[in-house]
């Protein structure tokens, strides 16, 4: 049997299961890998290498690092509620966990891949950092013009939650099948899987 042919049928009368190859689990869990290391190890650079509140031009005017350690969501908002966002990025790290073995596109695994990266990178922060546990500050140094200062973290979040909706408006489903309104079978080749 190879791993596109369904897997042993439920028992007698339930409906058959597929088993969905372990290849897009292992994509999966690589772009977590890759997105949650890149974060931590630049985020260990800025604070072994500069002082909070620390300005260095990268690309003027385009691109600087500046040092600050954020207690709140995007834009500082909620900076009074450190803990919430602690929860929030449990719920959403669990919730992606779950669905990995419905995960059966190139396209979701890297999605969610880079979603779990993210959340678990800011997750770490918010657990192991100043002030205390569960409450900890993030570090944000990525600093664009008129934008909020944000993190590899945020960037991986954000990257995800796009391919998220771009696969999502072309109809392609976690399990790698496209909507009635996509391509035949005939037509839609191996893009979007």
């Amino acid at each position: 049997m190879n791993e596109h042919q369904p897997a042993d049928p439920t028992p007698a009368g339930g409906p058959a299961r597929v088993r969905i190859p372990v290849r897009y689990g292992v994509v999966m869990l690589l772009c977590t890998l890759v997105a949650y290391t890149i974060d931590q190890l630049t985020k260990q650079w800025v604070v072994a290498t500069m002082s909070e509140g620390q300005v260095t031009p990268v690309l003027p005017p385009l691109l600087s690092w500046r040092f600050i350690r954020n207690p709140g969501a995007a834009f500082s908002i909620g900076t009074d509620y450190t803990w919430v966002f602690t929860i929030i990025m449990v719920v959403v790290a669990v919730a992606i966990v779950l669905q990995v073995r419905k995960v059966a596109s190139w396209g979701w695994a890297v999605a969610l891949g880079l979603v779990l990266g993210g959340a678990l990178g800011n997750l770490t922060d918010r657990l192991l950092r100043e002030p205390s546990f569960g409450q900890g500050h993030v570090v944000d140094f990525i600093a664009l013009p008129n934008f909020a200062i944000f993190n590899i973290a945020d960037s991986a979040v954000v990257s995800g939650v796009g391919l998220v909706c771009i696969l999502t408006l072309r109809g392609i489903g976690m399990d790698g099948s496209r909507g009635t309104d996509g391509p035949t079978a005939g037509e839609q080749g191996d893009d979007g899987r």
